[in-house]
């Protein structure tokens, strides 16, 4: 049996996805008594988590009005951060997810102290907003375990602390997954795949990434599922920046398609990948660069339709900028690798937004606060933190760090 701190996080999380809502139907959705209800609610308005939002009238011609409860969402804020290989994209969001704040902050990940410098960082750009928590998400794998320790070779990070040492100096619980992981979120919450049970998110550019949503919630394993960009693409092929031959993302991420550029003679040594989309507008030879590219995504991805049977897959990130090119190589390569029964898979292209993927890192402690997710990631934290606040009794899923 739930403990009345639990119960208040269940009913807390009722009104944040149905309300407003009056409190009969808070008592039918937990298999509660109206009683109980009635005692959680009244401690929720009083502690500023919960409002009244208004009467309807009940159904049928007799009886009270029914009050309708709604979050307070600026009761409580929620720093969601996106960690990229230059900058860090930053947004506060309220209690119903709402964005309050918005940032962009340069930032150079292989600095020595990185963890402590993206703490600092956070803390100096939120000021003094009081936060509930911090979500942050990164390229790469997070080990389970309270430090959030990353390991990531675009970084060169190997088992960096990052959540426990982000907690020390934010002074909040930190939750940490991979950067994918927290679009794919977005996108259920509020994307391409919103109400979207399962499907998979696939981003490309300065990397390959993979998010699994099954049933309902992301996927992560042990931790660090979803690395689609180093599974095998070739074999012997060209050598990754991971340490291994033949990876996908040494083959099809836009490092890998400028590089092969260059050492054709198409892009000059100071050549990008934005130099070689605008080549392709008249190269075949640089178009030819995208389209292989593109075959052997569309091989991974029909390999992953064939395994996990999602409902659709979203492709993001900055390298869809390209997608018309990729699509030459993608879409027929695609098309022959899916097995007949899963044909209808809605492959949706989406275009590249920094934010998302920071408000799905914000998801993530909405989530942890919630109780919204069964698999939501818990929090690092080397210390406790402060007892005080609306929030101090709740509980949140007993999940470890993802």
């Amino acid at each position: 049996m739930l403990g009345n701190a639990g119960r208040r996080a269940d009913v807390l999380r009722v009104i944040a996805l149905d309300g407003p809502i009056p409190r009969t139907r808070i008592a039918d959705a937990l298999g509660v008594s109206s009683a109980t209800v009635t005692t959680i609610t009244r401690e929720l308005i009083e502690s500023g988590l919960v409002t009244m939002s208004g009467k309807r009238p009940a159904s049928g011609r007799r009886g009270r009005p029914l009050e309708m409860l709604s979050i307070a969402p600026d009761a409580a804020t929620v720093l969601g951060a996106k960690v990229s290989d230059d900058h860090v994209t930053a947004v506060t969001t309220d209690l119903r997810g709402s964005v309050t704040g918005r940032w962009v902050l340069p930032f150079d990940p292989r600095q020595d102290d990185a963890p402590a410098r993206l703490g600092h960082l956070l803390l100096d750009t939120v000021g003094d907003v009081p936060l509930v928590g911090v979500g942050l998400g990164v390229p790469g794998t997070v080990a389970n375990g309270d430090a959030g320790a990353v390991t990531t070779p675009m970084f060169g990070w190997r088992d960096l602390p990052l959540g426990s040492t982000a907690s020390d100096i934010l002074g909040v619980p930190v939750v940490v997954d991979n950067d994918v992981n927290t679009l794919a979120i977005w996108q259920h919450l509020h994307g391409a795949a919103r109400d979207v049970e399962n499907f998979l998110t696939v981003t490309i550019g300065r990397g390959i990434g993979l998010g699994v949503h099954l049933d309902g919630a992301v996927r992560r394993g042990r931790g660090g599922a979803g690395e689609l960009g180093h599974t095998l693409a070739v074999l012997d092929g060209p050598r990754c920046e991971c340490g291994r031959r033949g990876c996908l993302e040494a083959i099809a991420a836009d490092p890998a398609m400028v590089g092969q550029a260059r050492d054709r003679g198409l892009l000059e040594a100071d050549g990008g990948i934005d130099d070689l989309r605008r080549l392709a507008e008249d190269s075949a030879e640089a178009a030819a660069v995208f389209a292989t590219a593109g075959a052997h995504l569309g091989r991974a991805v029909a390999n992953l339709v064939n395994l996990l049977a999602p409902e659709a897959i979203v492709v993001a990130g900055e390298g869809v900028a390209a997608w018309p090119l990729l699509a030459e190589g993608f879409v027929p390569a695609f098309d022959a690798g899916v097995l007949d029964v899963h044909a209808d898979t809605t492959v949706i292209v989406e275009p590249w937004a920094d934010d998302a993927w920071a408000q799905g890192a914000a998801a993530l402690v909405l989530g942890w606060v919630l109780g919204v997710a069964p698999d939501t990631a818990g929090p690092s934290t080397s210390s406790p933190p402060d007892a005080g606040g609306p929030l101090a009794e709740l509980d949140g899923p007993t999940a470890v760090t993802a």
